[in-house]
């Protein structure tokens, strides 16, 4: 299974510890894997689009190593706290976590720049004409 990038594309971009650099080899491979089957889900082979086009393979690139730093972020013991509070009198703290429970995603944005978010469109006909 190949990867789009690797550990060393992820260097350039922050510093990682050994442990993190362990994280971040099978985190490659799955953030790899999962933009594959979207874009098999979608009649579309990954492989042979970044073969075709150098940008495209540029911007994969770009898109695994963002996703993969976003799930190594969450994974630190300081996560990213989106929203706190805290008081002082019984003390009490309420955080709210960027990735809570989950490690590795895309973003839309990310997915739409690849080609593999469709816009949907749908109607409902609530007074269809009666038999």
């Amino acid at each position: 299974m190949t990867s789009y990038a690797t550990v060393q594309d992820i260097q350039a971009l922050k510093p990682l510890t050994a442990q993190q650099q362990e994280s971040a080899e099978i985190l490659l491979e799955q953030a790899s894997a999962s933009l594959r089957l979207m874009a098999k889900n979608r009649g579309k082979d990954l492989d042979e689009m970044i073969q075709a086009d150098e940008d495209y393979a540029a911007v994969v690139k770009n898109v695994v190593c963002q996703a993969v730093c976003r799930a190594i972020d969450s994974l630190s013991s300081s996560g990213n706290v989106v929203q706190g509070t805290e008081s002082i009198g019984a003390y009490s703290l309420t955080a709210t976590y960027l990735n809570a429970g989950q490690s590795l995603y895309f973003l839309k944005s990310e997915l739409k720049l690849l080609g593999l978010k469709r816009q949907t469109y749908g109607a409902l006909n609530l007074y269809q004409a009666g038999d």
